[in-house]
């Protein structure tokens, strides 16, 4: 999997800077596809979350 696109707030990983964003991410679960920038389901559990795209399928903690 080669990420073009940023999993939380969509935009490409080339502008600009991510930090906040990898931060961010420490606590919450990625919102966009990292490989065609689609907005994912996102399902957050007690014990974990997961985010589906339609194209590329499903990442998850658990």
């Amino acid at each position: 999997m080669t990420a073009t696109w940023c999993d939380r707030c969509g935009r490409a990983l080339a502008d600009g800077d991510h930090t906040g964003c990898a931060a961010a991410r420490e606590l919450e679960p990625p919102r966009f596809c990292p490989e065609c920038r689609r907005r994912m389901k996102v399902q957050v559990l007690p014990a974990g979350w997961s985010a589906t795209c339609v194209e590329h399928g499903t990442l998850s903690t658990r």
